[in-house]
């Protein structure tokens, strides 16, 4: 179940992507919902919000150890842990492997998802950030055993 998750984000993500490359130009803002919400074509060469920028090769092996890290706990803990613990170390890992595709085949992550009050971040970066708050959420409230 876990990994037909990480397949369909991957997919959505690496498609999306795709798309804003080839219809989008680079930082030019179309508007859509009254101004509220656009679309933005920016090549993020940095960590969230920009920062460490062009520092790919740290990020590639950030990424690449996150990852496996990961894999090796989804792997170690199979039917340890609940369900809920899972499905966000998978959305933290298809959101992972999506922006490292993108560091390693063009050297920057393509965002273009631009509510103006925000960065502009892209499907691997929800994917991340959703993961992580429901892994807060799972490890904060699980019931301990015993």
């Amino acid at each position: 179940m876990i990994l037909s998750i990480v397949i369909l984000i991957l997919i959505l993500d690496q498609s999306s992507k795709f798309l804003a490359s080839k219809f989008l130009t680079l930082n030019s803002p179309i508007p859509v919902l009254g101004g509220i919400f656009n679309f933005t074509l920016v090549h993020n060469r940095g960590a969230a919000f920009g920062i460490l920028r062009n520092q790919v090769p740290f990020f590639i092996l950030t990424a690449g150890l996150a990852i496996t890290l990961i894999l090796l706990n989804l792997r170690n803990n199979k039917h340890k842990q609940p369900f809920i613990y899972n499905f966000a170390l998978g959305l933290i890992l298809a959101g992972g492997l999506g922006n490292l595709i993108d560091r390693v085949i063009f050297g920057h992550v393509v965002d273009f998802i631009d509510f103006k009050i925000w960065p502009v971040f892209n499907i691997a970066d929800s994917a991340i950030t959703i993961g992580a708050i429901i892994l807060g959420w799972s490890i904060c409230f699980r019931k301990s055993a015993g």
